[in-house]
Order: C-alpha cells, then structure tokens, then sequence
C-alpha cells in the first residue's frame, strides 16, 4: 500500500475504534444515570440495580477471551463488528426489559460484549498507527470511553425531557446505534498488516501464552488497580450527587459533562506525554496528582468546587488510563495482541467490579461520600506503587514485537525494555 492508503487506513481505524469504546461506554454509563429510576420502576432498591452494573463488569473478561482469541486467529475487523452488533442488540433489549431478573441477565451478556471491544479495537488501531503518535493517539482512543459517558450525560435530561413516559427506556434504545459501526468497519478499514505478520499457529500460540504468564499476571493486577480507579469515581457519582447532593437532573448531568471534558483532555494530555516522560512516570504522577482533589471532589457541598473537583479528578485518573492502550499492546507478544491486553483488562475488570455495589452498601452505614473518597485515596495510592513496579516497553516496534524469552528480563527489570 502507498504511504497516502496506509493514512487513510490509520485514520479509519482509529475512528473505528474510538467511536466502538464511545458507544460501549454510552450503553455502559447510561446506567449509572438512571439508576434510581431503575430501581423505582422494578421495585427494588439502589444496591441491586448497582449489582446490575458488576454484572457487565463481571463478564468483561468472557468477551475478551472470545472476541480477543478469534481476532488474532482471524483478523481484527470481524470480531470487532460482531461485537458492537451484539451488544448494539442486547442495550435494546435491555430498555424493553419486563422485569429486575430479565434486566440483570441481560446487562450479563451485554458486558460480554463490552469485553471484546476494547482489545480488538486497540489492538486494530495502534497497529496501524506510528510508534512516535503512539502515546497521544493511545489518549485519544482511552478517551472515547470518557467522550461515551459525556453523551450519556447530554442525551439524560434531552431523552427525560422528549420522551417523559419511556424516560430510561429510551436511553437504551438508542444504544442500538453502534450497529452501525459495522457498516463503517467493513467498507472502510483493511485488515491490521501487523496481525498478517505476526499470527502464529495455535500450538505456537499457546506456548507464547505459557512463556508469558508473569507478565500477564502483573497485567491484571494493573488493571485490576486501573479500573478500581475508574469505576470507584465514577459509577456511583451520579448517584451521590442526587441522593446526598440533592443536585437536580439537569445539574448531575452538567457535573458529569465537565467531568468527562476532564477526563477527555486528562486521557490526551498525559498520554502525550508518556511518550516524552515515559509510561509509568505519567501515570504515577496523574494518580498521586489525583490524591489531592480528591476532598473537593468528594466532601464539598458547594457546586462550584464540585464541579472543579471532578473534572481534576477525572483529568488525572482518565489521564492515568489515557497511557494504557499504548502501554499494555507494547507490553504484549505480536501474536497474542488481539487476546493478551483485552484479556488481562478484563480480568482486571473482574477483580474491580464489585466497586460499585460495595460502595452502595456502605453508604447504607456512612455516607456516600466518606465511602467513595476514602476507597479513592487508598486506591489512587496503591495503584501508583503497582504501576511503578511494572516493565515498560515505550516505543517498542509492533512489526519486531519484544521476543517471548525476554519478558521475564523485563518483569524483573522494568527499566530495560527502554535501554
């Protein structure tokens, strides 16, 4: 291909796959808005419907496994727009849900869905992408996860005030769109060059696993402290804003919309500079950074310093997260880079999931919060202690992936892969 195709091509890929994470997240958030709603309309209460949203969480990793598998046996763009189509169809579903046990099966299969997404679509973009824009373009797919929860925060008061009668219904409904993705993926993006290099046959594959188990395991546990990071500060913050807040519908949406425009120029400016600073350096300072706004974003009454809270907050933990596309398929063997990142994120996933529900049954004894503020500075803390003790592998090429003999070098000299 011409260098002017190979653009083309990179560019369609990133915006497949930002525009695949920004859907996945709109379905994934829209909960979070509407969980008291929720929760009136099938008569139960809050801490259930939170248990709803582990549920997704829980079953990220099944959709790695199997979405990431097939993407580096068969490619990545079919599972990718398999993926959104059936999660596309489960959120429908999920708005014309009769029932608290039909709605929590299906928020079951629709996280198997999120879980392919993330490891297809990041491996398909960075792979086609220079290894010098690697760190800033990293931020900018990370972000479509934050650019998602912004649009579900628009389209909360816009769906409540047009349809006042189908109100949350309505939300999931419209999760029906990123079906159309698929139509842009097959007439748009070619296939990953490098996966055509780099895939390998399955007993090839599983001894590529095998070799590379200490990496994977300091993966997980990475992002095990990622997503608690993320999910600790932002699925029940809606929540804490109607119920301990008092703020109005119109004014948790608006909280949510900065904070999420912190989090979008957090996820492009710290992954930017990882690839001047390096990866784990930026994404230590952004959770240490974190530690500090924390009170203003948690035990503040007044609006403003609420609203200024969470969007620092949200800069520097989705500034931590901006870093980790680029950072976990550097870290990952060329032939296992459709399963091996999206598989340990979600695992990572698994560990963190309980978040939300945890802290929704604190709250019952203490606030909303004293729960959330101090989980989010014992978890910001830890997580920058794990993130410092990791490899790193920056700027590493993707066509002469690090070889598998190596990683275990590199797990016990994090400092090597950047000579």
């Amino acid at each position: 291909m011409s260098a002017r195709t190979d653009r083309a091509n990179a560019t369609n890929a990133m915006i497949a796959s930002f525009l695949g994470w920004t859907m996945d997240a709109f379905d994934f958030f829209v909960l979070t808005l509407v969980l008291t709603d929720v929760a009136r309309d099938f008569h139960t209460d809050k801490a259930a419907v939170a248990l709803t949203l582990t549920a997704s969480l829980v079953m990220r990793p099944v959709g790695a496994l199997l979405f990431g598998v097939i993407a580096d046996r068969f490619g990545r763009r079919l599972p990718l727009m398999i993926d959104v189509v059936f999660y596309a169809i489960v959120e429908v579903f999920s708005g014309l849900a009769p029932s608290y046990k039909v709605f929590f099966g299906l928020r079951l299969l629709y996280g198997i869905g999120m879980g392919g997404e993330w490891g297809v679509g990041a491996s398909l973009a960075l792979e086609s992408v220079p290894a010098k824009w690697r760190g800033l373009l990293s931020g900018l797919l990370q972000e479509g996860y934050a650019f998602g929860y912004l649009l579900a925060a628009i389209a909360y008061p816009v769906v409540y005030h047009f349809a006042p009668h189908l109100r949350w219904r309505a939300l999931f409904f419209l999760g029906g769109a990123p079906a159309l993705l698929a139509l842009f993926v097959r007439s748009r993006v070619k296939e990953s060059a490098v996966w055509e290099k780099s895939r390998a046959p399955w007993s090839t594959y599983g001894r590529t696993v095998v070799r590379n188990w200490r990496r994977f395991l300091y993966l997980v546990a990475l992002m095990a402290m990622l997503n608690l990071m993320s999910h600790g500060t932002q699925d029940m913050f809606p929540t804490l804003l109607k119920t301990q807040r008092h703020l109005t519908q119109s004014q948790v949406s608006f909280v949510t919309v900065i904070s999420m425009v912190g989090a979008i120029l957090g996820g492009l400016v710290v992954g930017g500079l990882s690839n001047r600073w390096g990866r784990r350096r930026t994404m230590v300072a952004a959770a240490l950074l974190g530690v500090l706004v924390v009170p203003a974003w948690a035990f503040s009454p007044r609006l403003a310093v609420i609203v200024a809270g969470a969007f620092a907050l949200q800069f520097m933990v989705q500034g931590a997260w901006g870093v980790i596309p680029a950072h976990l398929n550097e870290l990952s063997p060329g032939a296992l880079r459709g399963f091996f990142p999206g598989f340990a994120y979600q695992l990572g996933v698994l560990i963190a999931a309980g978040i939300p529900a945890v802290e929704a049954v604190l709250a019952r004894h203490i606030s909303y919060s004293t729960a959330m503020g101090t989980l989010a500075v014992a978890i910001l803390l830890v997580g920058s202690v794990v993130i410092a003790l990791g490899p790193e592998a920056r700027g590493v090429s993707f066509d002469a992936p690090v070889p598998a003999a190596e990683t275990a070098d590199l797990v016990a000299d994090p400092h090597r892969a950047n000579g």
